[in-house]
């Protein structure tokens, strides 16, 4: 039943999420809470761990979700479930992509779509933000000093882009995100 479950959930996720991974994450919040899988907080750290590891988030997050639930084959089913609804739809637009895209009711759709998703994705990181900061006792300060430490790396690489016009290595800003962790965590 539990690999039912994790199949279901996860295709639903796969099927209604638009915009990438950072769409998919309240859905995936939504989903995990209401089915009892995991708390507040190890959904926090799964978020953590598959933004950081090679890989689409979405992804990442279904097979830690599934391994968590019912091991490897849980693992296979919920990734299986969230690929499914991409890997159907993008064979089927690839067929009819060169007229779909010259249309103006898909063009319409997708500059209405496109504002959406940005505001999932900003109240996505803004609560984010609030949790970190209403969080765990005694985490507050690391938590938030982390927060505006991160914040001023993603500041100084946009400046850097637009000083120097390119753009700064992103292996290099994951590795002084890393860094930054393990100074504030260890």
């Amino acid at each position: 039943m539990i690999l039912l479950s994790l199949f279901w959930e996860f295709l639903k996720i796969g099927l209604f999420t638009f915009g990438g991974a950072y769409g998919a994450i309240p859905l995936i919040h939504q989903a995990v809470l209401s089915q009892g899988w995991m708390t507040e907080e190890m959904f926090a750290n799964i978020l953590a761990v598959s933004e950081s590891t090679p890989g689409p988030i979405m992804v990442n997050s279904a097979t830690y979700i599934g391994a968590s639930q019912a091991g490897v084959l849980g693992a296979a089913v919920a990734t299986l479930g969230v690929v499914l609804p991409s890997f159907v739809i993008i064979l089927l637009i690839s067929v009819l992509f060169a007229k779909a895209i010259q249309h103006p009711t898909v063009r319409s759709v997708l500059k209405g779509v496109k504002p959406c998703v940005m505001g999932v994705i900003l109240a996505t990181g803004i609560a984010l933000v609030l949790e970190i900061l209403t969080g765990l006792p005694g985490a507050f300060s690391l938590d938030f000093l982390s927060a505006i430490l991160l914040f001023l790396l993603v500041f100084a690489s946009v400046l850097y882009r637009k000083w120097k016009k390119k753009e700064l290595s992103p292996i290099l800003l994951i590795l002084l995100a890393a860094i930054l962790g393990i100074i504030l965590y260890s």
